[in-house]
């Protein structure tokens, strides 16, 4: 159906958008040779990102519930290919910086452009599947960016991997602009319960619920521990594990691939709780806690051979691409379509911020010598942590009337 093939196409818009923040992780050896980095440095590049990307993910929500998801997602795609593709460029530190920032100001819209994207085209009994498909997009990027950006970099230069991932979004953009599914006005796959009508809210009104808040706490948390992961999984593995860019090209790509698993297991899990019969509530936090509850085994990470650290890193993108998946579309269960994006674009604020802070403790600490079995402790408990909020701050995951 229609509806099926908008969710592909943005899948796919995601899945560019983690191949475009992967490839500093996964070039970093081959760029430390042209622009030496101290850990604290790698650190903050990843927080600059993480900054525009706050930033924008808060302001991209809004700008996409003005604009649509059609003219929306078109323009931040094309602008975060063309910031991508100005890696290539770098000479130094701060010509790296400001490419991550850009780069993080374009991606920072992705996210609650395809929030929008479902909330709009699949009833609430599809969406969970609908979610999953789509951040299982996150896992192909990333499944991709390794071997693919160690081929590059073995048989060209790292500055060629920035140039073909930006001419790989430019051609996405391309295909969605010439589909035309979402341009469309009408179409019999569109959710039309009216709900959408009536005045959008603004960010202070929409902070005065309880539940943004809880939303935003949460993910706060554990983005924390999933940008750390996505930035530092490379790292660590040439710089504890002794592994070469080929090594890291065959294995890296792993934990990913779990994750996108984990991406359409943990919602197909919810979406067949509510098609049982049982309430948004039960089917979204059930499948919440059993994800969290995967996540702690990461403290033991750098204590075990490292086949069982590629294990241990799969199992914690799986549970975290899980929770992902329903923490995001919670929003949707929340709010009507009219804010949906704007709702999604507060969560994801808090979502960066939090993996900005880890970002830059993690860089630091790893400078004063704490090493990373520091790191993971904290990582480990932040899911944890974050699901307790969930149970405080949301006690009914229902309707709310956003007037």
């Amino acid at each position: 159906m229609v509806r099926w093939r908008v969710a592909t196409l943005v899948s796919a818009a995601i899945a560019i958008s983690y191949l475009d923040r992967q490839a500093l992780p996964v070039a970093i050896a081959a760029i430390q040779l042209d622009i030496p980095l101290t850990n604290t440095e790698f650190g903050a590049l990843t927080s600059t990102f993480l900054l525009a990307y706050a930033l924008m993910y808060a302001g991209g929500g809004a700008l996409v519930d003005r604009l649509g998801t059609g003219r929306g997602f078109t323009i931040i795609m094309v602008f975060w290919s063309l910031a991508c593709a100005s890696h290539s460029l770098a000479t130094g530190f701060a010509m790296l910086a400001a490419s991550r920032f850009l780069l993080g100001a374009g991606e920072g819209g992705g996210f609650p452009a395809a929030t929008k994207v479902i909330a709009e085209w699949f009833p609430p009994q599809e969406r969970s599947t609908a979610m999953g498909l789509v951040n299982a997009g996150t896992a192909v990027g990333a499944v991709v960016a390794p071997p693919a950006i160690a081929a590059i970099i073995l048989y060209g230069h790292w500055r060629l991997v920035f140039v073909a991932c930006g001419l790989v979004g430019l051609v996405w953009a391309w295909w969605w602009t010439r589909s035309g599914l979402v341009f469309r006005k009408t179409s019999s796959d569109r959710v039309t319960d009216g709900a959408g009508a009536g005045p959008s809210l603004s960010w202070t009104q929409l902070l005065g619920f309880r539940a943004v808040w809880g939303l935003v706490i949460a993910k706060f948390l554990t983005d924390a521990a999933w940008f750390f992961y996505i930035s530092w999984l490379p790292k660590y593995l040439y710089d504890a594990r002794g592994f070469d860019v080929k090594q890291v090209g065959a294995y890296a790509w792993v934990p990913f691939a779990a994750a996108g698993v984990g991406s359409l297991l943990g919602g197909w899990f919810s979406s067949r709780l509510l098609a049982k019969g049982h309430s948004v509530d039960k089917s979204r936090k059930l499948a919440l806690g059993l994800s969290a509850a995967m996540m702690p085994g990461i403290i033991f990470v750098t204590s075990v051979p490292v086949e069982w650290a590629i294990v241990l890193f799969s199992l914690a993108f799986f549970g975290q691409q899980s929770w992902s998946t329903l923490v995001m579309i919670v929003p949707t269960d929340l709010f009507d379509r009219r804010v949906v994006a704007s709702v999604a674009g507060l969560v994801g604020f808090g979502g960066a911020m939090g993996g900005l802070i880890m970002n830059l403790t993690a860089g630091r600490l790893l400078d004063l010598g704490f090493g990373y079995g520091t790191v993971f402790s904290i990582v480990g408990m932040l899911h944890i942590t974050a699901f307790g909020v969930i149970l405080v701050m949301l006690p009914r995951i229902q309707r709310l009337h956003a007037s």
